[in-house]
C-alpha cells in the first residue's frame, strides 16, 4: 500500500509535467520558464526541483510522457487483431495522425533534437519508437507478406522514412496535405516490399 506521501509526491510530479507537456507545446522550449511551469501546476519551485535537476529534465519527462501516449496507442494498432499487413497499414495512419497532433510535432520533432541534441534525441527515439516498428516488420515477415530480408535493417530504412515523414509534416504550411503525402509515399515503400 502506497503512503500518502508517495501518493502526493507523485501527484505532484504529474502535475509538473502535464503542466510542461501544456506549456512547451504552446510556448517552445526557449519560451517557457519554469516559475510559469510551477505556477500553472500550483506548486512550489522547491516542489519541481525536488522531483527534477532543472529545464532540461523537465523537458526530457515531458517528452517521455508524449511518446510514451504515442507509443501506446500505436502499439494496440500494431499488435491488435486481424492480419499483419492490416495493422501496419493502419499502424502507419496512427502514426501520421498523431504527428499531426501538436504536442507531438512540437515537442517530439521540432524541440527536442534541439534541446536534447540530436545524439541523445535519437537514442530517446530509437528506446520509445524502434522497437515497435522492429516488431510490426517482424510480424510482416512471419506471415509472409513481405518478402524475407533482414528485419533490423529493413526496420532501421523504414525508421529512417517515418522520421523524415514526421520532420515533413511538422516543417509544412499544410500539414495535413502534406500528411497524407507522407502516408501515401511510405505505404507504396511497403507495397513495394510486398511479396506478389
Amino acid at each position: 500500500m502506497r503512503t500518502r506521501r508517495a501518493e502526493y509526491s507523485e501527484s505532484t510530479r504529474q502535475a509538473l509535467v502535464d503542466s510542461a507537456v501544456d506549456l512547451f507545446t504552446e510556448r517552445g522550449y526557449a519560451g517557457t520558464s519554469l516559475d510559469e511551469v510551477v505556477k500553472r501546476a500550483r506548486v512550489t519551485k522547491g516542489a519541481l526541483y525536488h522531483h527534477f535537476s532543472g529545464k532540461q529534465a523537465l523537458f526530457e519527462a515531458a517528452f517521455a510522457r508524449v511518446e510514451t501516449k504515442a507509443i501506446e496507442s500505436l502499439t494496440a494498432v500494431v499488435t491488435g487483431d486481424g492480419e499483419p499487413w492490416d495493422a501496419a497499414v493502419a499502424a502507419l495512419r496512427a502514426y501520421v495522425r498523431k504527428c499531426l497532433e501538436p504536442e507531438y510535432q512540437r515537442i517530439i520533432v521540432h524541440e527536442a533534437p534541439v534541446v536534447m541534441g540530436w545524439e541523445r534525441w535519437r537514442e530517446a527515439e530509437e528506446h520509445f519508437s524502434f522497437g515497435l516498428l522492429r516488431t510490426a516488420v517482424q510480424l510482416l515477415v512471419d506471415a509472409g507478406e513481405i518478402e524475407e530480408a533482414p528485419v533490423e535493417i529493413m526496420a532501421r530504412l523504414l525508421f529512417g522514412a517515418l522520421s523524415a515523414g514526421a520532420s515533413t509534416i511538422a516543417s509544412s504550411s499544410d500539414p495535413k496535405r502534406t500528411g497524407r503525402e507522407v502516408e501515401d509515399a511510405i505505404l507504396r515503400v511497403l507495397q513495394g516490399l510486398r511479396k506478389k
